[in-house]
């Protein structure tokens, strides 16, 4: 176990890990038409994105993303834009990527990348969502709802947790936000944003368990 785990209490941990495990989708991977990196504060995503290209993966990647508070510091100029940058630096050529730089939510990530896509007249019959290894669940629960005339695989950078917590240098922040997707599924799928959510018993204790150790910087007020 890393020392950035090493902080977290061993009850914090499991509860940590249930979530980790089920936000996880890892489809088994294959060509597809079109690949989308989605933004986030986790540059990993573009590094990830890259060797899945030069594996010959996908001919075409959409890079999403504006900028959200958890963001801007780390990708002052969008998560898009800099996300190309990496790609590029990580052998993609500019000819192979697209930025889609002003979506500020995961449902503005599919809609708005459907319509640049269509501006091109490009219309994929299969998409290889790459995002955040946690972020996989409801992504493809978005895709799906929005984009449902195109076979939908997710993935996320093949790391366990510890060694992702390491990547990223902020274990409280993925513990964050890992409660905050786990919300989000369960809103969404409650307001038909995506379809409805079965949501694990264990999974939903764990969750509750983090709200209650303080987990909460993630959450949104919900709809009345």
């Amino acid at each position: 176990m890393t020392d950035q785990v090493e902080a977290w209490p061993p009850a914090v941990r499991a509860d940590v890990e249930t979530l980790w495990r089920f936000h996880r989708l890892d489809d088994e991977l294959r060509q597809v038409d079109v690949a989308v990196g989605l933004g986030s504060h986790d540059g990993g995503v573009a590094v990830y994105t890259a060797e899945l290209y030069r594996r010959g993966l996908f001919p075409l990647v959409v890079f999403t993303g504006a900028n959200a508070p958890t963001t801007v510091e780390r990708f002052p100029r969008g998560e898009a834009v800099h996300f190309r940058e990496i790609a590029m630096d990580n052998g993609v050529p500019d000819s192979a990527i697209r930025v889609e730089p002003k979506a500020k939510t995961t449902v503005e990530n599919i809609s708005l990348t459907r319509e640049l896509l269509a501006g091109e007249g490009i219309a994929p019959q299969s998409v290889l969502l790459i995002s955040r290894p946690y972020q996989q669940r409801r992504a493809q629960a978005i895709a799906a709802k929005l984009w449902p005339d195109v076979e939908i695989l997710c993935t996320g950078a093949q790391q366990d947790l510890d060694t992702y917590v390491d990547s990223i240098g902020e274990p409280e922040r993925v513990v964050n936000m890992l409660v905050g997707d786990t919300q989000r599924l369960e809103l969404q799928g409650r307001s038909g944003e995506i379809e409805p959510q079965h949501i694990p018993a264990d999974v939903q204790a764990a969750y509750e368990r983090l709200i209650a150790a303080g987990y909460t910087s993630r959450l949104i007020p919900e709809r009345q």
